[in-house]
């Protein structure tokens, strides 16, 4: 069916079409430095990530179109959990192992200062425009043992 007249969903929970969870709402600015031109006109305005690992689907929109992980010029966490979850500053999952490890989230507190920054960029470099910090932390504490 031609999308021209189908009309979007006017709620905010769009599920992802793949595995069914609930898709982030993406910025433009994070949806068009993740992708190719010719991608960005695979989806419609509105466009949503997929934060489940698992799944292949990084970005789809509410028509069910989708654009998969590793179609992306560049690899995105979580999708690929050797990607950076901090695209500014670089952050892996194996920094806060190491973190862990340690016994002091040394490289958490540093990103967590430097996410505040005028350096931070995260509108383009995180794949969905916002700061990854929420994550970082979610994973740390995954990770700890505590609660996620």
């Amino acid at each position: 069916m031609n999308k021209a007249f189908v009309r979007e969903p006017d709620g905010d929970d769009v599920l992802c079409p793949r595995c069914r969870s609930l898709g982030e709402s993406v910025l433009a600015s994070a949806f068009a430095a993740a992708t190719t031109v010719e991608q960005r006109r695979q989806l419609a305005e509105r466009v949503f990530f997929c934060p489940a690992a698992s799944c292949p689907v990084a970005y789809f929109d509410a028509l069910e179109s989708a654009i998969e992980a590793t179609a992306l010029p560049q690899p995105v966490y979580p999708k690929d959990p050797t990607a950076p979850l901090c695209g500014c500053f670089g952050l892996k999952l194996e920094d806060i192992e190491d973190d862990l490890a340690e016994g002091a989230p040394r490289r958490i507190r540093e990103l967590l200062a430097k996410s505040k920054s005028p350096a931070a960029y995260c509108a383009t470099a995180s794949p969905t425009g916002r700061c990854c910090m929420p994550e970082v932390q979610r994973v740390y504490f995954k990770l700890r043992g505590g609660t996620s």
